[in-house]
């Protein structure tokens, strides 16, 4: 088959073998650290990460390489691929062919032998026993994925998008890279657009210089084969073109002269049977209600599979006590299955119907008083300063943290305690500081398994608590996700008990400003408000609430305007004011009985340290939308009087991220809060302005007397027409007066200074 010459073999260096207790594998011996052990803790340890880069089956992330034993050697960014093979076929390919991880190192070395670019391989790892986990670690380079490329010339706009790319060049290139990898006995076996990184010719734009190629994703890769002309243009199969030309341009650059007929026809075959399989994947995969069934069926029988970086269960433990810690997502994880959840429930059947029957009792009268509320929603004036946000301290660097709370502006203040500590010096520091700022301080009480299980603990440990904390804040709230087995409740009664121990222990001292000591719960979690209707109407004498809490998510995470079982997140929080209104064991307070969320937050799409998977997470600009119009909505409805966003500095779901080095990065969604504080923190809500549906105009009058708009569209961007007697600032600056009554709204907050009729 005649072709582009094929280039000598490139030698690569030695390998050095790992064999350490956790450990087994190989290092190419001019990266080897003088502290190895060290090296791979840091590694294979997702907390490392910089940058989470993919996030599937297999998790990518880069970090920095800790440096070689080399003189002068400064650390380098690196790519980590973690594999799970954890299934009985995998396991079984693992003993026959090696790791995924092993593969993928060997075939890098021979691809980069083969004179074929792809990233310089360095190390790969199994863990020793039955894991299944191993690691892959190679440099990391520069490019974007030939998807991208793909897509914009699909939509006639690769020129405009990627000026410093030539499509056939690049096209040319795809040819002779797969060429020299076929002729040297190595077949990829997954040639996809996503598998292809390409690079600008350096410098930038040279003429006649082809684009820079590299080649991802080996651990399929067969080394040592011949392959015959049907099985070269099935390597094709994955790229996706369709277009005739695109298609020349690909094979001319592998054969190195015109294509024939039989070439383009085995090539156009094999990718329209490629797109034909797909079609039919997705058509099966649309199949979501039987789907979802049998997935739910088969995950009740298998048990949890947890991330390599969580501990696993203590040895023995039964159902209810396999709950160990997150450090990643701070959170508990619960490595008991569904099945194994479902047979403990089972057995407090008795408690369950208690608390389903306080619940069903108490429906009349909600019902009754959850219709009367929808007179009530976006009634002014009413004060709109419920903005809230939550911290855990921050020991290495905790006057940064102060920093951004001064910068935020932000004055309510959640301070989450872990009463299963024992030592609380550095949230009581933090505590101090932000009381001498005059914050106003909510502490969040969680609870875990061994505190439920030992009453005498818990009680011991809010004893230390309120000597510490009542100088600082008044307000308590008691319990966290208390519908949720992983942190340690169980049943109805087990809650209570330990919210009567916090409320005779906590109520019994005085607080340091002279103020009562205020009790929130129950702090249930998701929209399951049927609990919280429980734990409001439960038998519990001698025991109130002054102010209901409850960490309201949205559905699926998805914008808070979604709707779930008929209600978006206005009609969930107006059903909580009418369970709140109607409660037995809640306590008025001025006249009117409190519901606060204290915890919302939208995860991101950072791998373990979301707090949630990744088919509910959202980019960080997504983020920052969803938050202002969360807090818009939840607050101008009246349906409650304070938000508080779940945190301020946290990877995977907060307003500012730590990056490598420790410098604080603030997200969209910080600036986005702050923007909100600075813009209506303190104003009058007056009333929602009329608007085409899918859009929310919201209109403010701050202190200083001016009128404030703050709009937004579900769907696509409009210009609406303001009602008479508001005239927007059309100006840039906000000081300016001008003579605008249309706004353009979209998904993004356009939050606009207005002059108001008197």
């Amino acid at each position: 088959m005649a072709g582009p010459a094929v280039p000598p073999k490139r030698a690569l260096g030695p390998l050095a073998p790992i064999d350490l207790p956790a450990w087994r594998g190989e290092i190419a011996s001019n990266f080897l650290p003088t502290d190895l052990a060290a090296a791979l803790a840091h590694l294979t340890d997702p907390g490392a990460a910089t940058q989470t880069l993919h996030w599937g089956r297999n998790y990518l992330y880069a970090t920095k390489f800790p440096g070689c034993s080399e003189p002068g050697a400064a650390p380098f960014e690196v790519v980590v691929k973690q594999f799970r093979e954890e299934g009985w076929i995998a396991r079984r390919s693992k003993e026959s062919r090696g790791s995924k991880a092993e593969r993928s190192f060997k075939a890098a070395r021979e691809v980069l032998g083969a004179q074929v670019p792809t990233p310089e391989p360095i190390l790969w790892l199994d863990a020793k026993g039955d894991s299944g986990v191993s690691f892959y670690v190679c440099r990391r380079i520069e490019g974007i994925e030939v998807r991208h490329l793909f897509r914009a010339a699909a939509a006639g706009k690769e020129r405009e998008e990627f000026p410093d790319l030539d499509l056939p060049q690049v096209l040319a290139e795809i040819g002779r890279l797969a060429r020299r990898l076929h002729d040297a006995g190595i077949r990829h076996r997954d040639l996809s657009v996503g598998n292809l990184l390409v690079r600008p010719p350096v410098p930038s734009g040279t003429p006649g210089e082809p684009p820079v190629l590299s080649l991802l994703d080996l651990n399929r890769a067969r080394l040592g084969v011949t392959l015959h002309l049907t099985a070269r243009m099935r390597e094709f199969s994955r790229l996706a073109l369709f277009r005739p030309e695109h298609r020349d341009l690909l094979l001319e650059g592998y054969f190195g002269r015109t294509p024939n007929r039989t070439e383009r026809r085995l090539l156009t075959f094999y990718q329209n049977a490629f797109e034909a399989k797909n079609r039919t994947k997705r058509g099966i995969r649309s199949m979501r209600g039987v789907r979802g069934a049998l997935q739910g069926a088969l995950s009740a029988l298998r048990p949890r599979r947890a991330h390599p970086h969580i501990p696993p269960a203590p040895e023995g433990a039964a159902a209810r006590d396999k709950v160990v810690w997150d450090r990643l997502s701070d959170q508990p994880h619960q490595h008991a299955g569904r099945f194994e959840k479902l047979t403990a429930r089972l057995t407090d059947l008795p408690s369950h119907w208690s608390a389903a029957s306080a619940a069903l009792l108490a429906a009349p009268r909600i019902r009754r008083r959850f219709k009367q509320l929808e007179s009530e929603l976006f009634q002014g004036p009413r004060p709109f300063n419920g903005i809230g946000i939550g911290l855990r301290p921050e020991p290495e660097d905790p006057e940064g943290l102060l920093a951004l709370v001064d910068e935020l502006g932000c004055k309510n203040i959640l301070l989450r305690l872990h009463p299963w500590q024992e030592d609380h010096k550095a949230e009581e520091e933090l505590a101090k500081a932000l009381a001498a700022r005059g914050c106003d301080l909510l502490f969040a009480l969680p609870q875990n398994r061994d505190l439920v299980r030992d009453p005498a603990r818990w009680r011991a440990s809010l004893e230390q608590i309120a000597e510490i904390f009542l100088p600082y804040g008044h307000r308590f709230q008691i319990g966290q996700a208390i519908n949720r087995s992983k942190w340690g409740i169980w049943t109805l009664g087990e809650y209570l008990d330990l919210a009567k121990i916090a409320s005779d222990v906590l109520r019994a001292k005085p607080a340091g400003s002279g103020q009562p000591v205020e009790l929130l719960g129950p702090a249930v979690i998701d929209f399951e408000l049927y609990a919280t209707a429980s734990a409001l109407n439960a038998k519990a004498p001698g025991l109130h609430f002054d102010a209901v809490a409850s960490l309201l998510y949205v559905d699926r995470r998805g914008a808070p305007e979604n709707p779930q079982m008929g209600l978006d997140t206005v009609g969930k929080l107006r059903l909580l004011r009418a369970i709140t209104e109607t409660a037995k064991n809640v306590k008025a307070f001025e006249g009117r009985r409190r519901s606060w969320v204290t915890e919302v937050n939208w995860p991101l799409w950072e791998g373990p340290h979301s707090p949630a998977g990744k088919s509910v997470s959202v980019d960080e600009q997504t983020q920052a939308d969803y938050l202002s119009r969360y807090y818009l909505l939840a607050l101008a409805s009246g349906m409650t009087e304070r938000v508080y966003w779940w945190q301020m500095i946290a990877r995977g779901y907060g307003l500012v991220d730590r990056e490598d080095g420790g410098k604080l990065r603030r997200r969209p969604s910080f600036s986005a809060l702050k923007e909100l504080i600075a813009e209506l923190d303190g104003a009058m809500f007056e009333r929602r302005l009329e608007s085409p549906a899918g859009t929310y105009l919201l209109l403010f009058r701050r202190a200083d007397g001016l009128g404030v708009v703050a709009g937004w569209s579900v769907g696509e961007a409009v210009e609406v027409d303001l009602p008479m007697g508001v005239v927007l600032d059309g100006a840039e600056s906000w000081e300016a007066a001008g003579g605008s009554r249309a706004l353009r709204v979209s998904r993004e907050l356009c939050v606009r200074l207005a002059s108001l009729a008197s």
